[in-house]
């Protein structure tokens, strides 16, 4: 029995591409201030300033999974989407937990310790709700092993914060990144490095800065006095000695004069 055309023709939702997930595109809902402390200038990345960048933060929640989503905001930079993002994602289902994005953690600026905080913060939402959840490991980016320094950074911090890392060549490009459970991971960092600045201290802080400036302002304006007047004082010297030298080179021309006549 021979089938007709109609049968092989590709349903609409074959065609159809995939959806985007709902929660694809959700903008952070709540910021908070980062402090990111002073450190010494680094061979790799450079001067490592004082700086302040913004967190924003959005959650979701659905009988079938949850969501986590940290993005960090440089004041004044604009960044790629994929740039300072973590995402959390807990399936209820399979009760597992994700890291993400597959890229990896794209950080900007580098080197300053906020790939260990997005990763306790992620870690912490997890732990307090889903502890016994398994950990959903997966494969890390080769881009991030081209630099050696770069591949003992990431390891460093993975490490730290309770996961294995696993090489699956003897160049050490191909690696993967797992751990048992949520309850296993570490929520802590480097605390000196990245410091939450809450609203009536960033008042404090700004309003001490401030008090600085008006401070250094009348600093500089008395010194800019004295230097006037040092000014003056050193134009009034600068006609006594030409008189005293224009008066010598005349009386040595007299004395020359009344000798040789």
């Amino acid at each position: 029995m021979t089938e007709s055309p109609a049968e092989h023709q590709p349903s609409a939702e074959e065609d159809a591409p995939p959806q985007p997930h709902p929660w694809a595109e959700l903008a952070p809902e709540h910021f908070e201030l980062l402090r990111l402390a002073p450190l010494p200038i680094d061979r790799h990345t450079g001067a490592r300033p004082l700086r302040f960048v913004e967190l924003g933060r959005v959650e979701r929640h659905s009988p079938e999974q949850s969501l986590l989503r940290l993005s960090i905001g440089l004041p004044g930079q604009k960044l790629r989407k994929e740039q300072n993002l973590l995402e959390v994602w807990a399936n209820h289902l399979s009760k597992e937990v994700r890291f993400g994005p597959d890229g990896g953690l794209q950080l900007e600026p580098q080197n300053r310790g906020l790939g260990r905080f997005l990763l306790a913060q992620g870690i912490a939402w997890a732990r307090q709700r889903w502890a016994h959840y398994r950990v959903e490991g997966g494969a890390l980016p080769a881009k991030d092993a081209l630099d050696s320094e770069a591949r003992l950074r990431r390891d460093h911090v993975l490490k730290a914060q309770g996961f294995d890392v696993t090489y699956l060549d003897s160049l050490q490009l191909k690696a993967s990144y797992g751990a048992g459970r949520v309850s296993e991971l570490h929520g802590d960092w480097h605390r000196e490095n990245v410091q939450p600045v809450g609203l009536q201290e960033a008042a404090a802080m700004l309003e001490q800065a401030d008090q600085n400036l008006q401070r250094q302002t009348v600093e500089i304006r008395k010194l800019e006095e004295r230097i006037a007047i040092y000014q003056r004082e050193d134009g009034g010297l600068r006609f006594t000695i030409a008189c005293l030298v224009a008066f010598a080179v005349f009386q040595a021309g007299l004395l020359i004069w009344i000798t040789t006549h």
